[in-house]
């Protein structure tokens, strides 16, 4: 193969791995981050400490109440932002989490080809998986009447079932994508880098276009955050949206950093280790003059 058609070659590879670098790191921060319940949980706990996350639960808790039982919202606002202090709201906020993230997940993950139209229901969630933990927690923390409270079995829906045919699909490609895409970016690298006449230029080539992938990246995540919180109708609801949003997408801006990062070390590292750089020079200029002087040879005289 001739070096210039390595280098076009090299260069269509290297390009597709740079393309695919900001896809492939979103699909898998899709496909296994937020299919995770472990994950999503633990992502989403210390938003129960979060101001604008508790006022919005205790408007939205106490206008709900007061609307039901014909009560004053303002007392049940009070009320209800100061249990959400507690440890029993922590433990509530947990379950709640947990119950309704496995419920979805079980729901996207339903594999039978079987069903036709209008054969599913609706993706709920038992009431009593929330309830039945804040009781315990009430009752060790010696709450009076705490055992007392009822555990009913209320499903509360989460999803209707006209959307569930489209969110099976679409996870199922996300599914896919989060891991073929990113072993895809690799192997276009690793294989324009391979081909590529000049093997230094092709490196400093991928990373840098590593780097702009993650600053991609980053600029996407910010960009879907001020998107995301416009679409809202209601802007007392931005802030706790906003903390929701930063949660869930933390991963995904730790990953563009990194991206960033690692490809503008490697382009440096590559740049300055190249034959006639300034560093390169320098220190062979350094050597020579630390190197021992060769004694002068002895004259012997007749």
């Amino acid at each position: 193969m001739s070096p210039s058609l390595r280098t076009a070659l090299s260069a269509v590879l290297v390009a597709l791995s740079c393309l695919l670098v900001p896809f492939g790191a979103l699909a898998a921060w899709a496909a296994y981050g937020l299919t995770d319940t472990r994950g999503y949980v633990a992502a989403m706990a210390p938003l129960a400490s979060d101001p604008a996350v508790r006022d919005a639960v205790a408007d939205t808790v106490g206008d709900g109440v007061a609307r039901e039982a014909g009560m004053n919202p303002v007392f049940l606002r009070d009320a209800v932002r100061s249990f959400t202090a507690t440890r029993a709201y922590r433990t509530a906020w947990d379950a709640g989490n947990t119950a309704a993230h496995t419920a979805v997940m079980k729901a996207l993950r339903d594999d039978r080809a079987d069903l036709a139209d209008g054969d599913d229901s609706p993706v709920t969630v038992d009431l009593a998986t929330v309830t039945a933990p804040l009781k315990r927690q009430l009752t060790a923390d010696h709450v009076p009447f705490a055992e007392r409270l009822p555990v009913e079995h209320t499903r509360v829906a989460l999803l209707p079932s006209d959307d569930l045919a489209a969110l099976r699909k679409g996870y199922r490609v996300l599914d896919v994508a989060g891991f073929w895409l990113p072993l895809a970016a690799v192997a276009f690298g690793v294989a324009g880098i391979a081909v590529a006449a000049c093997r230094r230029r092709a490196i400093t080539a991928t990373a840098l276009g590593t780097a702009l992938g993650g600053a991609f990246l980053g600029l996407a995540v910010a960009v879907g955050r001020r998107l995301t919180l416009a679409d809202l109708p209601d802007e007392a609801r931005r802030p706790a949206a906003g903390a929701v949003y930063d949660a869930l997408t933390a991963t995904l801006r730790t990953a563009s950093w990194l991206l960033l990062a690692l490809g503008l070390t490697v382009a440096a590292a590559t740049w300055l280790t190249q034959p006639g750089s300034p560093v390169v020079r320098r220190l062979r200029g350094r050597r020579a003059s630390t190197a021992p002087t060769p004694p002068e040879p002895t004259r012997i005289r007749a």
